[in-house]
């Protein structure tokens, strides 16, 4: 008796572990056939998020802009204390 319950509990140990070798391989299964598919549609998905936008630029400008401007205001003061 022993012996008998030993095999159905392995073989549904066998059917068990086929089921869950069957799932893992569907888990590991990608959308994307090369890395450059992946990168294209990671690099379209977040410039529709506006993260490669126009943002970084104006930031730059300001900051530039900012720059010189402190840069002529210490001119203007040099000249100032000069005269």
């Amino acid at each position: 008796m022993l012996n008998r319950s030993s095999r159905s509990r392995s073989s549904t140990d066998a059917a068990s572990l086929a089921l869950y070798a069957q799932s893992a391989g569907a888990a590991w299964a990608c959308s994307f056939s090369t890395s450059a598919e992946y990168d294209a549609a990671l690099i379209a998905e977040r410039r529709a998020a506006g993260v490669y936008g126009p943002r970084r630029q104006r930031k730059q400008m300001l900051v530039t802009l900012a720059g010189i401007g402190a840069g002529l205001g210490v001119i203007l003061l040099v000249i100032g204390a000069i005269a």
